[in-house]
């Protein structure tokens, strides 16, 4: 009989039973004179025993401010110091802290804070023409719950922290007691097919030791010093960031607010990183600066690209220009904390590029028939489910929508169709569902298209994802137009978007059509809209 598509890693490291503040002072009792935290554009800089001193003052104001344990506190912000100490002092005091995504416009703004129940909220003033204070303002009468608002960088940081000599570091030990690794410390937004992003609600168990092992993976010290370009609101930076370096002692740098190819290769060279995030469009862009070949990459030997499949060529460059011979894959999902599988340091170039690597320690994996849940024998394709401490306590306030995803046995389906080989490799080759990744960012056609069915000028529209050379995948909006006579143009859209949608959901091509193509039962054929239209 041929092998199921079932593969647990097993490990000899035990889990960590840790919460993530518990965890940050035991680095901080190993590694407190080594760097924890640099940001390039401020030119701050924290040891860890200086980090550690201030995310306790921010732990400390937030108690003084009554954030409860379980209270949702949001952070609507770019990459930031005061944004990995919001994350660190929440945890401290059993908040919640809930990740907002800062390309959201006021009403996606707005449906998280209610949806959340978010009553104190961090964000930005300004970033890239957004006017964060406009936004919240627009947002603020739908939120009920929202008590203050405190703008990083302002009067209203600061006066949060003056309180902060309200409440004893005994205080803040007490609060700190009454936690437990399996409370809930984080809601992440990951769109969903009804419109409405979901809350993938994870405790400090379920991130810390998914860091920790992505870190182990890598093989990460206290040597390490980690270039973090992608954005913190996303696993990738908070968890695969932030979290892997403090439970390994390692050193996070900021290159920049959002990312930018040079200042990343410039905070690379100028502070001897070792290890560079990133989605495949990153490394690109970051290759075809014309000045790449001036940069001092040599302090690199590892790092981790995930988001989207990598080219083979832009592989071999970054192995081979970047110096980075111990580059890692990853794969997961927000409800998994996020990462499943892995490429190992060791790993050959087939592996790297062909495959989403092995699954990881204390994690399991199969893959099953999607219409009977049943495991396939390897190397056939179906859908790619995983279990064990990593996947998701469920989406926040949201049950129903929990158990189309997570069945009795606590499998984690996850919609991709993979075939698990008999090596033990994943090798992920479709999505059942139809999310478009764009960049590293999930996009899903519904929410698009229950937005553009407001337009006056369209009747009828679907949202596909169509190849593209930069993005890896690209929006392309199949139009039929309520006047043929009069169709809406590309610009029409985008006008139409803008200020209403976060930037990466805004389709950027455009197919008028008199009818969609059909299934026999009704339904619109989106594999043919992608392949007749998408070229």
């Amino acid at each position: 009989m041929p092998d199921l598509s079932y593969s647990h890693g097993a490990s000899g490291t035990p889990l960590l039973g840790d919460t993530i503040g518990r965890n940050l002072d035991r680095a901080v009792a190993l590694y407190g004179e080594r760097e924890a935290l640099v940001d390039m554009a401020s030119g701050r800089r924290w040891t860890y025993i200086q980090f550690a001193a201030s995310v306790g003052e921010l732990a400390r104001a937030l108690l003084a401010a009554g954030v409860a344990k379980g209270d949702r506190v949001g952070i609507w912000a770019v990459n930031c110091p005061e944004w990995v100490l919001v994350q660190y002092a929440t945890a401290r005091i059993g908040a919640i802290m809930v990740n907002i995504n800062p390309a959201y416009r006021a009403h996606e703004l707005a449906y998280v804070l209610k949806q959340a129940g978010i009553s104190v909220l961090f964000a930005s003033q300004r970033h890239k023409g957004s006017d964060y204070r406009a936004l919240v303002e627009q947002a603020r009468p739908q939120c009920p719950e929202l008590r203050s608002v405190h703008y990083i960088g302002d009067e209203s940081w600061d006066a949060l922290l003056a309180d902060a000599e309200e409440v004893t570091g005994a205080q803040l030990i007490s609060r700190e007691a009454e936690l437990a690794c399996d409370d809930p410390v984080n809601i992440q937004y990951t769109s969903g097919t009804t419109g409405f992003p979901k809350g993938a609600t994870l405790s400090h168990h379920n991130i810390l030791n998914n860091a920790y092992f992505v870190g182990e993976s890598i093989a990460y010290t206290e040597r390490d010093r980690i270039c973090v370009p992608v954005p913190f609101y996303h696993c990738f930076g908070m968890v695969m960031g932030n979290l892997a370096a403090t439970s390994h002692g390692a050193c996070v740098v900021i290159p920049a607010p959002s990312f930018d190819a040079a200042a990343t290769l410039r905070a690379v060279q100028q502070e001897r990183c070792t290890s560079l995030y990133g989605v495949p469009t990153m490394f690109i862009a970051e290759l075809n600066l014309p000045d790449f070949a001036s940069y001092d990459l040599s302090s690199l030997r590892t790092g981790i690209m995930a988001g989207s499949p990598c080219p083979v060529e832009v592989m071999k460059r970054v192995v081979a220009e970047m110096n980075m011979a111990e580059v890692s894959i990853c794969y997961g999902m927000t409800e998994t904390s996020p990462v499943s599988t892995q490429t190992r340091r060791d790993d050959d170039l087939e592996r790297r590029t062909g495959t989403v690597g092995r699954v990881m320690p204390h994690i399991e994996v199969k893959v099953v028939d999607p219409a009977t849940g049943v495991t396939l024998p390897r190397g056939e394709a179906g859908e790619l489910c995983t279990r064990g401490y990593s996947v998701m306590l469920g989406y926040w306030d949201e049950p129903e929508r929990t158990a189309e995803v997570i069945d009795a046995g606590r499998w984690m389906h996850t919609g991709d169709l993979a075939v698990l080989r008999e090596d033990g490799y994943v090798q992920v080759v479709g999505r059942i569902k139809d999310m478009i990744i764009r960049g590293g960012e999930n996009v899903y056609p519904r929410e698009i298209e229950e937005f553009l069915y407001a337009h006056p000028k369209i009747a009828d529209v679907q949202v596909v994802g169509v190849p593209d050379e930069k993005y890896g995948e690209e929006i392309l909006a199949c139009v039929i137009p309520r006047d043929p006579a009069d169709p809406p143009t590309l610009d029409d859209l985008t006008a139409f978007c803008r200020d209403r949608l976060a930037h990466y959901k805004v389709p950027r091509r455009l197919r008028i059509l008199r009818e969609f193509p059909m299934t026999v039962s009704g339904k619109v054929r989106k594999v043919e809209l992608r392949e007749g239209y998408g070229e």
